[in-house]
């Protein structure tokens, strides 16, 4: 009778749980049980930082707009109502963009909000 090689699918598995732990510490690595649980915890670890990035980088553009509106003598709050009530309908990351980059175009935006 011939020989039979057994388990080619698990295997597979097996190193491909193996190649997607490269680089995580200790046992989590090498052990087959400990990488799988190690996956579970960074994919929604990595599911959840993709919605916290949004929040970070949405609060990130506020602390820009108002530094940017307290060097010209207005508070962000202040800011946002007078450009809702002209109808300029830039955003909070494009306004975070001219504050930091643009500054004499960023004063031209305050302006016309008054």
């Amino acid at each position: 009778m011939t020989r039979v090689k057994r388990g080619k699918i698990s295997l597979k598995k097996r190193r491909k749980v193996l190649s997607e732990v490269k680089g995580f510490r200790w046992k989590r690595k090498s052990k087959e049980r400990a990488a799988r649980e190690a996956l579970l915890h960074a994919g929604i670890h990595a599911f959840q930082d993709r919605r916290k990035k949004k929040r970070n980088f949405r609060a990130l553009w506020n602390i820009k707009i108002n530094a940017g509106a307290r060097e010209n003598g207005l508070s962000y709050s202040k800011l946002i109502n007078q450009l809702k009530k002209t109808n300029i309908g830039l955003n909070r990351k494009m306004l975070a963009e001219l504050a930091e980059y643009y500054p004499e175009v960023f004063k031209k935006v305050i302006e016309a909000s008054r």
